[in-house]
């Protein structure tokens, strides 16, 4: 390595963040900074890191895509024998982290994770590109493959096979839903004293507090 990494470092310049401009509610709130993300075009402004627990113990992460805050739950779609699956059935709790560079701000929530299937997960599997539905179809999602040849054949296969057919909702891919009972809300400032809002759920109402940086 031909740098001193442990010297890279820039100053924060967000903006303020405290108890009153938080709210009582951090889905509002999240929904707010989402907005300003968007608005600000951050880069991938509804990519997050969702970190699981495999049945041994072991934690993972990978970067997803948000598609939706429903009835105060964040909805993401997968394969559900992929690793992140196949986690989530082992340990139903999950962590969604955001980061919006442009903006400073990082979001981080946990929550209990439950599937999201029927209707809604038919509906936005239908609103996906064709060839993203067929890959879909065709991929087995975290398994080992000989060859991206391997991978091309099997797409073209399927899509061959299967000419001015539907492509439906496979039953191995759907949704979940991320239960927050925890939200924090982190905005970089000057000379890293930033500001961390908190919100914890007790009792079913939601509790703010600051956290120290």
């Amino acid at each position: 390595m031909g740098r001193d990494i442990s010297q890279i470092r820039r100053e924060y310049a967000g903006k303020y963040l405290n108890e009153e401009t938080a709210g009582k509610d951090p889905i509002t709130l999240f929904n707010q900074w989402f907005d300003e993300a968007i608005a600000a075009e951050v880069l991938d402004a509804n990519a997050f890191t969702l970190s699981t627990i495999s049945a041994d113990g072991r934690p993972d992460g990978r970067i997803l895509l948000i598609k939706g805050v429903e009835d105060g739950k964040f909805v993401f779609y997968t394969n559900y024998k992929s690793k992140k699956g196949k986690d989530l059935e082992a340990n139903p709790i999950g962590a969604m982290t955001f980061y919006h560079k442009e903006l400073d701000r990082q979001i981080r929530i946990e929550g209990i994770v439950e599937k999201y299937e029927g209707k809604p997960a038919d509906e936005y599997f239908s609103t996906r590109p064709i060839k993203s539905r067929i890959g879909a179809w065709i991929s087995k999602q975290s398994s080992p493959i000989p060859s991206r040849i391997h991978l091309m054949r099997k797409f073209t296969e399927y899509s061959l096979s299967h000419i001015g057919q539907p492509v439906g909702r496979p039953p191995f891919w759907g949704g979940f839903a991320l239960s927050p009972d925890h939200m924090e809300f982190w905005q970089g400032r000057p000379s890293r004293l930033h500001d961390r809002i908190n919100f914890r759920l007790i009792d079913g109402a939601w509790t703010v507090e600051r956290l120290s940086p």
